[in-house]
């Protein structure tokens, strides 16, 4: 019989809402010791999620520059796209865990196989999925959980 991710799911992740304040969301990490958190909204559905990674600056200076740009007759031409140091900006100076999410993250549905979890985790290169039903959260599947399944 195979398996679904309903049944190796933890069905009562930890989560945190779009409005929490990021010593809230960084708390949740800490005491819970989880690698990230799903960020859900007021009707259930996740929209978004928060890793450590979204945490720190990606910066082998430490800081946060203007890229670099050339000025050429009365205008300015940046040399590297400035979304890359508009999310850096923005995650900066987070102050709620909407303003640190990645938004629409990968999720894996409660009725999918193991199998096609595992997949997905490979593809997408993600320690843990949100589980999803018709977008309301109702649990989160880690890779370990997905090996654990797959090999029992």
């Amino acid at each position: 019989m195979t398996r679904t991710v309903s049944e190796i799911m933890d069905s009562q992740p930890e989560t945190v809402s779009p409005d929490d304040d990021i010593e809230r969301v960084i708390r949740v990490l800490r005491e819970n010791e989880l690698p990230g958190v799903p960020v859900v909204n007021a009707g259930g559905r996740c929209v978004g999620i928060v890793t450590e990674a979204d945490l720190v600056l990606p910066d082998e200076g430490g800081d946060l520059h203007l890229p670099h740009y050339v000025n050429i007759f009365g205008g300015t031409i940046f040399l590297e796209p400035l979304k890359h140091f508009e999310d850096r900006l923005r995650k900066a100076f987070a102050s709620k865990a909407s303003d640190l999410m990645t938004e629409d993250p990968t999720t894996v549905e409660a009725d999918a196989t193991v199998a096609e979890a595992a997949k997905i985790i490979h593809e997408a290169g993600h320690n843990r999925l949100p589980v999803t039903e018709h977008g309301r959260l109702v649990g989160v599947v880690t890779r370990v959980d997905v090996l654990g399944a797959l090999v029992s």
